[in-house]
C-alpha cells in the first residue's frame, strides 16, 4: 500500500514539474514574440528612439567594427545596423525569433545578405529589463 502511495505521488509530482516546465516556455516565448513584435515595427517605422529604448549597450558589431556604446552613436550608426549588413526591414518582415538551445535567455534573428546568404545575425537577450537588441554580426567576416 506504501509503496502504491509513493508510485502515485511520484507520478502526480512528474505530471506537475512537466506542466510547470511547459507554462514556463510558452510564457517565454510569449514575451519574446511581443518583444519581437514591437521591435520589428520600430525598425519598420525607422523610430530610431524606439529602437534605442529596446537596446542595450553597447552593442557588439562584426569584426573590426566597433561597437555601438550609446543611444547617441546609434542614432548616428543606425543605418550601419539595420542597412548596411542586410535589409533589416525587408528581412524582419518575415522573420521569426530563434532562441538559443544552450541559453534560453537569448534569441537571434538571421538576415540574408546581399548575395542571398543568410549570414547577418542580430543577437538579443534578456536583461533586467527585459529583452534587449544585444548584438550584430557577419558569419563571413
Amino acid at each position: 500500500m506504501r509503496m502504491r502511495r509513493e508510485l502515485i505521488l511520484t507520478a502526480a509530482l512528474a505530471v506537475m514539474t512537466v506542466g510547470l516546465q511547459t507554462s514556463a516556455a510558452s510564457s517565454e516565448d510569449k514575451s519574446i514574440d511581443q518583444f519581437w513584435a514591437k521591435f520589428k515595427t520600430a525598425v519598420q517605422k525607422q523610430d530610431k528612439n524606439a529602437v534605442a529604448v529596446m537596446s542595450a549597450f553597447p552593442i557588439d558589431m562584426p569584426y573590426g567594427v566597433p561597437k555601438i556604446r550609446n543611444r547617441a552613436q546609434l542614432i548616428r550608426r543606425y543605418r550601419e545596423l539595420f542597412s548596411q549588413q542586410a535589409n533589416a526591414v525587408k528581412c524582419f518582415a518575415d522573420a521569426k525569433p530563434v532562441v538559443d538551445s544552450a541559453d534560453s535567455n537569448r534569441f537571434t534573428i538571421g538576415c540574408k545578405d546581399a548575395a542571398g546568404i543568410e549570414v547577418v545575425v542580430y543577437g538579443f537577450a534578456m536583461t533586467r529589463a527585459g529583452w534587449k537588441l544585444k548584438s550584430l554580426d557577419n558569419l563571413n567576416e
